[in-house]
């Protein structure tokens, strides 16, 4: 911690941290809009395509922050409108134009910075600008940094609607009038001011990244764009800083550092986000899973009601399962009031014969349609109904058996249930 401080203490480290901080937000805030338009490809295009960028800036203004910046951005935006061109002009996929146009200018852009370097006096160096070398932002640097970050969010901010509408519903914005195609190459602009404002920072390489993971990590989180766009950002942030000090606490290179600093917290939003994590989405299926057994213990009680034979052992014989499985789902039905155990013997309560009505309600309903509307042969139907009468609430049973015109028998001749839960009669009271 004193070594960390100590670091802290000089300007360059300090240039280093709120460098990597404007990045992380800058890259976030419009890797949102990236991932959900679906440019996660161009991001990456973009970032190689303005290596010559770099080369024709520094030939013509020498060693500037400004002429880099100029020459990354007009590099980027015609790699932009020649990709563009390609998919619109050229019998060529997507994907294809995309890896084309960009390893046509990342491979120029090599080239050209190996031919610099050759003159005596040029330095140049082709991994700076790969892989960032945040240990050396400038002042400079820092401001276009800066500008760039405001530039960003103030776009977002007052073309928000504009974006939003583009993202979700191109058609819907072309019938209000808006442009799509002014709006996906203002992205590009942004897109390329974000990728050379990381140039210093993580290089061209690994900004796609930053773009990227952020906002994919941020999606697993919310269903919401606002809150996606900021949830994005504060994760760009986070990863940026705790990436810049893991580097420095093991000696390590800054931008793959950021780079595994968000990876990981991807990774723990894959595992754990609260409805699109794996740990919640197997928690629901299990869940399910149960809900699913408990209605198919109910269903198969009343059957060996109605005969008077139910025993655990038959019970547990009809639903092919253990007895074990059975007894561990008794009690959460004896506390939910659907069954009762009375002298070691277990039964169906009112309400559990209500419940296994309804599900045997719905799905010899569902027999019905399956055979009235869909065509289906008799044979054909019972594995179909055993898994869809689980969904099929009261409320969408009324309405299909409206639909069918209220038919007493199923097509196996079995009478449907009516009149589970009668409605009280006042007079009785």
């Amino acid at each position: 911690m004193e070594n960390i401080l100590e670091i802290f203490g000089e300007a360059y480290a300090i240039r280093a941290l709120i460098a990597s901080a404007m990045v992380g937000i800058t890259c976030g805030v419009l890797g949102s809009f990236i991932v959900l338009r679906n440019m996660s490809l161009i991001g990456d295009a973009l970032s190689h395509a303005i290596l010559p960028g770099v080369v024709v800036g520094f030939v013509l203004v020498g060693y500037s922050v400004l002429g880099f910046f100029i020459g990354s951005v007009i590099a980027a935006l015609a790699a932009a409108v020649l990709m563009t061109w390609i998919q619109r002009n050229v019998r060529t996929h997507v994907d294809a134009s995309i890896g084309i146009v960009f390893t046509f200018m990342f491979a120029l852009g090599v080239i050209g910075i190996s031919n610099v370097t050759r003159k005596q006096g040029v330095h140049l160096d082709l991994k700076d600008f790969l892989f960032g070398n945040i240990l050396g932002i400038s002042d400079q640097d820092l401001w276009l940094t800066a500008i760039v970050l405001v530039f960003t969010v103030a776009s977002v901010i007052a073309f928000y609607r504009f974006l939003f509408l583009t993202t979700f519903d191109s058609v819907v914005a072309k019938t209000m009038g808006i442009s799509v195609s002014t709006v996906h190459y203002f992205m590009m602009l942004l897109l390329s001011f974000a990728v050379v404002a990381s140039l210093r920072t993580v290089g061209v390489i690994l900004v796609v990244a930053m773009l990227i993971t952020p906002a994919s990590t941020a999606y697993l989180l919310t269903h919401k764009l606002k809150k996606m766009v900021l949830l994005s950002a504060l994760i760009g942030l986070a990863s940026t800083i705790i990436g810049l000090l893991v580097a420095i606490v093991f000696e390590t290179t800054p931008g793959p550092a950021m780079t595994v600093v968000a990876t990981l917290i991807y990774l723990l939003a894959v595992c754990f986000a609260p409805q699109k994590g794996l740990l919640s989405r197997y928690l629901k299926k299990r869940s399910n899973r149960l809900k699913i057994l408990r209605e198919d213990i109910l269903k198969q009680a009343l059957k060996l009601h109605e005969v008077q034979k139910l025993q655990l052992d038959s019970l547990a014989e009809k639903l092919d399962i253990s007895s074990t499985k059975l007894q561990k789902q008794l009690p959460l039905l004896r506390q939910k009031g659907l069954m009762s155990k009375q002298q070691g013997i277990w039964g169906l309560t009112e309400e559990g014969i209500a419940r296994a009505l309804e599900l045997v309600r719905a799905h010899r309903l569902w027999e019905t349609y399956l055979v009235e509307h869909m065509g289906l042969r008799e044979d054909q139907i019972h594995d179909d109904a055993e898994l869809y009468e689980h969904y099929l609430t009261p409320e969408l049973a009324a309405e299909m058996d409206e639909h069918l015109g209220f038919p007493e028998n199923d097509p196996h001749g079995s009478p449907i249930p009516r009149n589970i839960r009668p409605e009280p009669d006042p007079k009785a009271e």
